[in-house]
Order: C-alpha cells, then structure tokens, then sequence
C-alpha cells in the first residue's frame, strides 16, 4: 500500500530525529590521548578496543593489594576489561606481506584485510574510537599505538588512545568487567589510503640516509642500537646510517605502575635531547615496525609533525634486502 504524503513526511522527520539523536549522543574526541574520567563520562559514546598480548586477561580476576600504610593502591596482575570493550589480540593486527619477491612478516594488512578485522571487532563507521592497552608494560602500549597508526593509514582521525590504560582505570578503583562480549559485526570502512602521508618503505628510507632529507629515529633499546644483541628476524648488528636513537624507556612516565604520556615541551626537550627536531621530515623504525609507532604517535599526533612516517618492515624488511647497518661495537 503506498503511503500517504503526510505519512511519507511523518517518516522522513523521524529519520532526521533519529540521525539527530545519533549526532547527540556521539562523542567529540578532546585529541589524540583521553583520560579515564573522560572515557568514563562518555562511555557510551565511544566504540572501546582493548589491544593485548595475553588475551586471557580479558576475563581473568586482577589483582590489587592496598598498602596498610599510604592506602595506596597497587596493581599486582591486570585482569579484567572495561565493560564493553572489545577485544583485540594483539597477533591478529599484523600479517606477512610480499615486497618485491620477499616475505616480509609483521606488517600491516591490505586495506580489505584490514577492514574485515576491525569489523569483526564491531566497530561502525562515524562513531569514535578509543584504543586502549593494559599499559603496565611500554611493549602491550605500543600495541595500541601500532593500531591507532594502521587506522590513520586507512583514513580513521575519530580515532584516540586511552592514557594509562586499563591500569590506571583500576588503580583508580573503577568498575570492570569479567564477561566476554557477545560476537558481532560493524560496518567499518576504509576512509582513505594514506600510505604515502604515513607509511615509509625501503625506497625513502634509502632516500634519508643519501640525501638526509629525513630525520631516521631508532625505537630500540641502546643494547641494540649498538649491536649488542638483535632479533631473531634481523639478519644484522647495528642501526641504519644516521639515525638518532629514541629509547623505549622515554616514551612514556609510570604513574602507581599505568604507563602514561608527557607534555608536549618534555617530548620536544627529550627528543632535542638526543639530536632529534621533533618539527622536521622524519621517519621512526625499529625491529619490525612495533616499537617505532611510539616515536611516530609522539611526533606526529602529540607535536602536530604531518611530516613523520613509520617503516614498516623496520630492520627486518632492511636487513632481509641486504641493506647496511653501522656502529655495531666489538663483541670481543
């Protein structure tokens, strides 16, 4: 039966009330990082992916003792989740990729990969997104910062990082959940590919060292940058010509045990300090491109440099094309 014209305008004003209701209750994201009492007041406005290593956790009882002296909460095992978070193995956010006749392991997965892996985890299009970690650990951290980098390539800004974690949300006394959330799908979609604004290959990387037309910024720890020691997957000792050495152990402050962010003007004066222009062209690596989402979540997103990039197939990609590395010291 057709409908009448009042009946037709009846249901197009509904529509408009309930887009309208849908805007009203959708969350406006303060920047890239959020806090726990931001998230914890917009909770329901936000879609919550929880990326860890051990996903066991998710559902198992933490652990938190109180000092009989300063009442001070301490954080023993991290255990639980947010209730309705979503939950994001870490293993599954990476894949093995060709390049040029090689197999290159840990990289980011093709956009419909990609696509079908956010979906999976129930994530919708226009809603905002906060990634979360445990944050106990600078490795389970750099998790979320490695996922938050691979939405950006895929066209994702409504996209933040939960500042401590879920360790700071229980060290906080905060509800939490056991429960494992029932499966569904999202209809998330690739927004754009910006691999050229954020991903670096080979090719540019080459191109930094000959022509210094980018600042190269090592992830790792001194142990290797100095080639004392190396993964398994890196088929060298050292670091690439030039680069300039940003540690793990400055990335982040721990606060009670939660890893959290520091200013902006700390970072700056940190990454001055180890002969890096935090507003200059530069491109972040590591060992397989985990590490290096830190530096490039620093720069890019906390100190607005639209002019940083990540390798990502890091010293593995590098070392397995017969690259050189430099400033290996004697191990004898």
């Amino acid at each position: 039966m057709m409908k009448s014209v009042k009946q037709i305008a009846l249901l197009g004003l509904s529509c408009l009330l309930t887009a309208a209701a849908g805007l009203l209750h959708a969350a406006t994201l303060p920047g890239p990082v959020v806090s726990t009492a931001w998230l914890a007041s917009h909770l329901d406005e936000v879609q919550l992916i929880d990326v860890r290593s051990n996903p066991a956790s998710f559902s198992a009882q933490p652990e938190i003792e109180t000092d009989a002296k300063t009442g001070k909460k301490v954080l023993q095992e991290v255990g639980g989740h947010i209730a309705g978070a979503q939950l994001l193995d870490a293993k599954l956010m990476r894949t093995d990729r060709m390049i040029d006749g090689q197999k290159i392991k840990y990289m980011i997965p093709e956009a419909a990969d990609f696509a079908k892996l956010v979906q999976s985890l129930g994530v919708n299009g226009g809603k905002a997104i906060v990634l979360m970690s445990p944050a106990t650990d600078i490795g389970e951290v750099n998790d979320a910062l490695r996922m938050y980098w691979q939405f950006k390539v895929y066209g994702e800004d409504n996209i933040a990082v939960l500042d401590g974690g879920l360790a700071a949300w229980l060290l906080e006394g905060r509800a939490y959940a056991l429960d494992k959330p029932a499966a569904k799908t999202g209809n998330w979609r690739v927004l754009a590919d910006r691999t050229a604004r954020y991903f670096a290959g080979t090719a540019e990387v080459r191109q930094a060292v000959a022509q210094h037309s980018a600042s190269l910024v090592d992830a790792r720890d001194l142990k290797s940058y100095h080639g004392l020691v190396k993964r398994d997957y890196v088929a060298g000792y050292g670091h690439i010509e030039g680069a300039r050495l940003f540690p793990t152990e400055l990335l982040m402050k721990s606060d009670g045990g939660a890893l959290k962010f520091m200013s902006a003007n700390t970072y700056r004066a940190l990454l001055a300090g180890q002969g890096i222009d935090s507003s200059a062209p530069a491109i972040s690596y590591c060992n397989s491109g985990h590490l290096s989402s830190g530096p490039w979540f620093v720069m890019s997103e906390l100190l607005a440099n639209t002019a940083v990039r990540l390798y990502d197939g890091s010293l593995h990609e590098w070392t397995m094309e017969k690259q050189p590395l430099t400033g290996a010291v004697p191990l004898n």
